[in-house]
Parts: structure tokens; C-alpha cells; sequence
């Protein structure tokens, strides 16, 4: 109760948010109340996330909107028309830069790009798949990759030559499966009489991502591998696909010498990527624990090996005083550790995690070369517009949906 200039009169207290002209015994109309608030808040939220540095998280969101829009297409874009597309909201987003719409502007832009991005990937890419079983096909070409497994040995195989008597279809590359310890050397040539499996372009998993990667079917060897001399050559890539295996495979051997079994598997697995020794029962105990992810080549592990190069360079400069008072010696160990990251990335395979979590990296190190500061979370997006970029179809790969990220 209050009095005011002799009438008694009725307050309503502790109501929230303050109702203007509330009255005792009245019933309040929240929903008419709230919502503005709940408006007046949300347009605060945007405002402050379309402010100055802020737009940048929201562009690979928008990117990666657009790539889920191209996989959830019912039939293949044209690619001339996203292309087009893609230009004309980029160009009217720079337009508007300094207008009110300008966020909107480049959120519309961002996944009209992702879209015309995953669908000339697709084009550029595109390449024969098998669509039924093929049986005493016999094949010609070169060994690209090959893992070592711990029941069997899988390679991809870059076809030449196809000889199939009962279909006419060409396949570029193959994966093929064989018994243990018969896979044939990275960079041979080598003729097989596989059943090839078909490819299910519709399967979630496994047919897309083989798509991607430019394989065309996989299978199972029947018969004898022969490795024979090749009649050409096999081209810069596969040169130096078959260095970086000899180096893993050295690197391989090495470890054998001091370790065996699964410790000796989980070894490899961090340098060099090849998890695929490591026996069925320690794996499980590894993912049951919470552990997996360790053997995943991510952030942690980039942020390791920049970091100890990092130090390592920058301590040993240090000790020669002319380089300390003369040189910018952290920027030296920066490009050092830079370019050691890079040396990892390629030595493990360059999965999506890897890539994610070395431009991260890349990031922070050359900030640190050009004397810039470098925000953990925008170093986030400038990865992930890199790796969608490249490589659109990693938006559904788990390995992308990880946030295991190094630190500036």
C-alpha cells in the first residue's frame, strides 16, 4: 500500500518485466508483452552479430548451407546457372557494402557460393561408376595408395587398361582388397582379375565418399598379381604418391625396430596416419574409453608438432646472441614451424581433420610473421571456408564435424 497527495492507492510490485499501468486485480496480457520484448532482444542479437568483425564466423555457416542444399538437390544443378548465380549475389553483396542489407547480402551470397562450389566439384570430378557386379575383369594400371590391414592389404588402383567381356564401361580408379602381405608396391604396374563390387550411389556413406575420391568401384582379388615394368610413365602424382608411402613405410619400419604389436601400430598411427594395424580389440578399448579420437591426426596433434618446432627453432637462435639483437628470430620459427606442419599434413594422409586443423594453424603462424593478433575463433572459420572450398563433400564427413582445434 502507498499513499500519494492524500488518496490511498494500490501498487503492483515485483512484476517482470515492469507492466506500465498495471493494476491491482487486473490480469496482465504477457504474451502481448513478452513478445516484443523477446523481438526487441533478437534484433539486438543480429544487429551485434552483423557488426564489425563478427560477420566472418557466419560466412562458412552460410557456405556450408548452401553444400546441404546441393545434397539434398532431387536432380544434378546446371552448373553454368549456379555459377552465374553465385556471381551476380557476390557482386550485388559487394554493392550493398555499405548499406543496411549488407549481411543479409553476404549470407545470400555464401551459400549461392557453396552450392555453385559442390556442384562444379561434382562436374569436374565426374567419372565412371560401376552399377552391377563385374566378374573375371581383368585390369592394368598403377598402385596409387595401399594400407596395410590387419587381416587383409587394400590398394587403389589408377586403371589403364579394362578387359571385361560382358561390359563396355571404363573405370578410371579402383579399390581392391587382397590376402595379407601380397598388396604390390606404391608406383608398380599391376594386372589383376578381380569381382569387382558395384558402387550404390544412393548409400550414404561409403558410395559417396568413393565418388568423391575418384574411385569407381571396389572389390576383391581372385586371382595372381603381377608386377611388371610400366610402359609409361606415371606422372608427377603418382611420383609423389609413391615417395611419400616409401617415407611412411620407412618411417614404419623404423618404429618396428624399438616397438611391436599395438603400441607399435598406435606409433604409426600418429605419425603417419595408418591406423589400420591396430588390432580390433585395442581399437574398440580406445573408442569405449573416450580415446578414439586420439588416433585421429587433428589439432592436437598440429599443435604439437608446430609448437615444439616452434620453440625448438626460436630456442636455438637464441643462443647466437648477433640473431637475437639483429633478426626477427620468431618470425624465422614460425616459417619453421610452418613449413613442418605442412611436411606432417602430407606425411598423414591430409584427411579433413588434418587440413581443418592445419590452416588453423597456418593461420596463427602467419599472423605471427606479419605481427597480427589471431583470434581463435575467426582462424576457425578461415579454415573452414578453405576446406569447404576444396573439398565441398567434407561438409558430411565426420571428421569435418569435429572441434578439436589448436589454440593461438
Amino acid at each position: 500500500m502507498a499513499e500519494r497527495g492524500g488518496a490511498r492507492t494500490r501498487e503492483v510490485a515485483g512484476t517482470w518485466p515492469p507492466r506500465d499501468g498495471a493494476r491491482a486485480g487486473s490480469i496482465a496480457p504477457s504474451g502481448f508483452v513478452l513478445w516484443p520484448s523477446f523481438a526487441a532482444r533478437l534484433r539486438e542479437w543480429i544487429a551485434a552479430e552483423a557488426g564489425a568483425g563478427r560477420l566472418l564466423p557466419w560466412v562458412p555457416v552460410a557456405f556450408g548451407t548452401g553444400i546441404a542444399f546441393y545434397f539434398t538437390a532431387d536432380h544434378e544443378p546446371v552448373a553454368w546457372v549456379t555459377a552465374v548465380a553465385a556471381t551476380g549475389f557476390c557482386v550485388a553483396a559487394f554493392l550493398l557494402r555499405r548499406q543496411k542489407l549488407f549481411p543479409v547480402a553476404v549470407m545470400i551470397a555464401a551459400i549461392s557460393a557453396g552450392f555453385a562450389a559442390a556442384t562444379w566439384k561434382t562436374q569436374r570430378i565426374a567419372h565412371g561408376v560401376l552399377a552391377r557386379p563385374m566378374y573375371a575383369v581383368s585390369l592394368s594400371g598403377f598402385v596409387e595408395t595401399r594400407d596395410i590391414r590387419e587381416r587383409t592389404d587394400r590398394f587403389v588402383l589408377r586403371v589403364t587398361q579394362m578387359d571385361s567381356p560382358r561390359s563396355q564401361i571404363k573405370l578410371e580408379r579402383v579399390r581392391l582388397s587382397v590376402r595379407k602381405g601380397t598388396a604390390p608396391e606404391v608406383g608398380s604396374k599391376a594386372r589383376l582379375q578381380p569381382p569387382l563390387a558395384p558402387l550404390r550411389p544412393g548409400s550414404y556413406d561409403f558410395g559417396r565418399d568413393m565418388y568423391f575420391a575418384g574411385i569407381g568401384a571396389s572389390g576383391f582379388v581372385t586371382g595372381a598379381i603381377k608386377t611388371v615394368a610400366p610402359p609409361i610413365s606415371g606422372g608427377l602424382s603418382l611420383r609423389y604418391a609413391a615417395f611419400m608411402q616409401g617415407l611412411r613405410d620407412a618411417i614404419d619400419a623404423r618404429i618396428r625396430t624399438a616397438l611391436d604389436g599395438d603400441r607399435r601400430a598406435i606409433a604409426t598411427a600418429l605419425l603417419t596416419g595408418r591406423r589400420d594395424a591396430i588390432s580390433a580389440p585395442v581399437n574398440d578399448a580406445m573408442f569405449i574409453s573416450g580415446l578414439g579420437h586420439v588416433l585421429s591426426i587433428s589439432g592436437y596433434h598440429m599443435a604439437v608438432v608446430a609448437g615444439v618446432v616452434f620453440f625448438a627453432v626460436r630456442a636455438l637462435l637464441a643462443l647466437i646472441p648477433g640473431l637475437t639483437v639483429t633478426f626477427p628470430i620468431k618470425k624465422w620459427s614460425a616459417a619453421a614451424a610452418l613449413a613442418a606442419a605442412a611436411f606432417y599434413l602430407l606425411l598423414s594422409g591430409a584427411e579433413v581433420a588434418t587440413q581443418r586443423s592445419f590452416f588453423m594453424t597456418a593461420v596463427v603462424l602467419i599472423a605471427v610473421m606479419v605481427d597480427r593478433r589471431a583470434v581463435t575463433f575467426r582462424t576457425l572459420a578461415v579454415a573452414a571456408m578453405v576446406v569447404l572450398a576444396i573439398a565441398p563433400e567434407a561438409l558430411v564427413h565426420p571428421s569435418f564435424q569435429s572441434l578439436d582445434a589448436p589454440l593461438p
